[in-house]
């Protein structure tokens, strides 16, 4: 029992032996001279905060109701007849936007499209700051009218650019060597809602006359304004203008204008615009390119080879029409195009006469 005790004894004091000599091997010299601090980094955005001018319940709650508002919404003008088609759906239902954003076309038709939501527009933000809001398309567009060229309606203005424009070149853009022009369908023309291109002063067909057209993309809204200055400015509770509903806000246009205005008449363009809108459409009706179809409730083009200047001016009084700005989104190029297809259907003689 002695033997055993002392032979612990000896380990303990053996291994008592060797954490001394470890601790002695180990032991840390004297404390450096301090180093140069770094230089300070960006503060960065507090992003409950950025988060929450967006994602906060009210709102959210608020941006619902507005675009509960909106046309986009239930699709209407848009869903129920071409949201399923593949060479309409990508922006004519929401599968079919997002499926173009992502890939840059649809892959077939699509069998239960619905109308547009947030993620129609917004998909995964990239930056994380206050101006970053996950818009799927902003860079400048390549016209589906002439894909060689390129439409830039700046920044955020450019995913409204996406599908608001032409789906078609003007007559003689497509058959330049052509004297006259087969108008085949009762639906030919740019197609509802080219307003990109009115904004932007390209692809509506510029017939020879007495006005002269302003260079492309040199109109004011085009640099001093946008599709989301405009049509997205502050929300207008009152007029129920602005915001998510996508109407055009008059407070927005006074506050650019410097001006008091309670509608979009700004300087009488719009009484201008809707006469000439008229009286080009009569000059239409005279040469029987256009009829009135009782049925349908408008006047719509007759299938027909006509003279490529008529061709031309039915092109622009459909696009113009259709634009529905009266003349706001771009006066000078929108007067000059009415007013030179005027006067070149009013020398052109009545069939038969």
């Amino acid at each position: 029992m002695k033997k055993t005790r002392l032979f612990f004894q000896f380990v303990g004091i053996g291994v008592f032996a060797i954490s001394l000599l470890i601790a002695g091997c180990t032991k840390e010299g004297p404390m450096g001279a301090a180093g140069t601090d770094g230089a300070d980094g960006l503060n960065g955005t507090d992003g409950n905060s950025t988060c929450l001018d967006c994602h906060a319940t009210e709102t959210k709650s608020n941006i619902d109701a507005q675009f509960a508002m909106s046309v986009h919404s239930s699709g209407l003008n848009a869903v129920a007849y071409a949201g399923g088609r593949a060479s309409c759906a990508a922006c004519h239902s929401h599968q079919g936007f997002v499926q173009f954003a992502n890939t840059g076309a649809v892959a077939g038709d699509i069998t239960n499209p619905t109308a547009w939501e947030c993620a129609t527009c917004h998909g995964l933000h990239e930056s994380f700051d206050g101006s970053d809001y996950a818009l799927r398309l902003k860079d400048p567009v390549a016209p589906i009218f002439d894909p060689t060229s390129t439409m830039d309606l700046g920044g955020n203005s450019n995913l409204c650019a996406n599908c608001h424009q032409s789906r078609r070149g003007e007559p003689l853009f497509t058959n330049p060597d052509d004297a006259t022009f087969n108008i085949s369908s009762t639906h030919y023309g740019p197609h509802h809602g080219a307003q990109a291109n009115v904004v932007a002063g390209v692809g509506f067909a510029e017939i020879e006359g007495s006005v002269a057209y302003p260079a492309a993309g040199s109109a004011t809204h085009l640099a001093q304004a946008s599709c989301t200055g405009c049509h997205m400015s502050e929300f207008d509770n009152d007029e129920d203008q602005g915001g998510h509903t996508y109407n055009p806000s008059v407070l927005a246009c006074n506050t650019c204008h410097g001006v008091t205005e309670t509608d979009f008449n700004y300087g009488g363009v719009q009484s201008l615009v809707e006469g000439q809108l008229e009286t080009l459409r009569d000059e239409l009706v005279r040469l029987g390119v256009v009829e009135y179809v009782a049925a349908d409730e408008a006047y719509e083009p007759v299938v027909g080879v006509y003279p490529m200047v008529q061709a031309r001016a039915f092109f622009n009084w459909a696009g113009l029409d259709e634009d529905r700005s009266l003349g706001v989104h771009n006066p000078k190029y929108i007067k000059a195009l009415l007013q030179n297809s005027i006067e070149a259907l009013e020398a052109e003689p009545t069939p038969g006469s």
